[in-house]
């Protein structure tokens, strides 16, 4: 008989299938309504979105909300200078060759990356304007530095990175070319004083979370802070030993903070921040308490769907380690079973 999509057989499999995905369709409608629901009733919880600024801190307490910037500027000031490197390579490396030159770091280099960064090639010129107009940004950035009201270390390394970053354009500009010689011969000094904005940056970010995250626990009162979510968004390249997650997790109750400190990545920042940390925090928390409710008896199952892990994973794990062993395995229960 056939199982066509058009025989008769083939419309009651058909029927009989979707009538089982209805089933699927209806949890996570329920699902999804009981996480909407869930958002409301999530306290207290601090939403930290990464950002140029140190971090966009929002309290969420008793269904009222606070949103602030706790670090000193002095944070965007010494990394708006240890990043000129970065923004100079940003500008030049389409132009690079891609032929790897005998340099400390070209071991550590991938060929095929420098192929694909470098599809451009030092034939063309089109560098030389935007770099030309950086010059002139960092050229007035040099200009006011002594008016910034740094700190006198910090001025010291930011004069540092500016004079290197303005001589390497203008020797570049006035030659029409550059290589990665050149312009590791620029950075590699640099090392020092990269560090030293980034030790200014840091200390900051440190004082400016510890004083708010102070002021939230006087707030949220000591009964209730062991019970306090953090969650904090970054984008991929920030998220592991993110740093508003090492100065966050020190603060909170010890015996709490690996459950209830959540690294949530985000391929791009999103707009709203606290309702995307809140969205997914529900997620967690409903799936907490279902994954014992629902698993009572497997530990293992209840784990993996309380944590990241996705329910399947250490089943295929299995079945891949060893697929011989994992079908001789189905085929035995499938004759045992009634």
């Amino acid at each position: 008989m056939s199982n066509s999509p058009g025989s008769a057989e083939g419309g009651r499999e058909r029927r009989a299938r979707d009538a089982i995905l209805a089933a699927e369709t209806g949890t996570q409608h329920h699902y999804d309504a009981l996480r909407a629901e869930l958002i409301d009733h999530l306290s207290p919880v601090i939403v930290i979105q990464n950002d140029d600024q140190g971090g966009l801190y929002t309290l969420i307490h008793n269904g009222e909300q606070e949103s602030l910037h706790p670090v000193s500027e002095v944070f965007e000031l010494a990394k708006s200078i240890a990043h000129i490197p970065l923004g100079i390579y940003s500008i030049i490396a389409p132009y690079l060759g891609r032929r790897l030159p005998d340099l400390p770091s070209s071991a550590r280099l991938d060929q095929h990356d420098v192929d694909m960064v470098a599809f451009k090639g030092p034939e063309e010129k089109g560098w030389i304007g935007p770099l030309r107009d950086f010059g002139t940004t960092l050229t007035t950035a040099r200009q006011q530095l002594g008016n910034a009201d740094l700190p006198q270390r910090l001025e010291a390394s930011s004069a540092q990175i500016l004079d290197g970053a303005i001589d390497f354009i203008h020797r570049s500009v006035r030659r029409g070319q550059f290589d990665m010689e050149s312009f590791e011969n620029f950075t590699g000094p640099l090392s020092d004083a990269i560090r030293t904005n980034v030790w200014h940056a840091s200390r900051v970010q440190i004082e400016g979370v510890e004083n708010l995250m102070g002021r939230w626990r006087e707030t949220i009162g000591e009964e209730d802070w062991p019970d306090l979510y953090v969650v904090v968004l970054s984008i991929w390249t920030t998220s592991a030993l993110n740093q508003n997650s090492i100065i966050v997790r020190q603060l909170m109750d010890p015996a709490k903070a690996d459950s209830h400190l959540i690294d949530l990545p985000t391929a791009q920042l999103p707009a709203d921040p606290v309702f995307v940390a809140l969205d997914n925090l529900a997620r967690i928390v409903q799936d907490n308490i279902a994954a014992e409710l629902v698993f009572p008896v497997d530990h293992d199952l209840a784990d993996a769907l309380k944590g990241p892990e996705d329910l399947l994973a250490q089943e295929i794990l299995h079945q891949l380690a060893c697929p011989y062993r994992s079908a001789i395995a189905a085929r035995k229960a499938a004759r045992v079973a009634p």
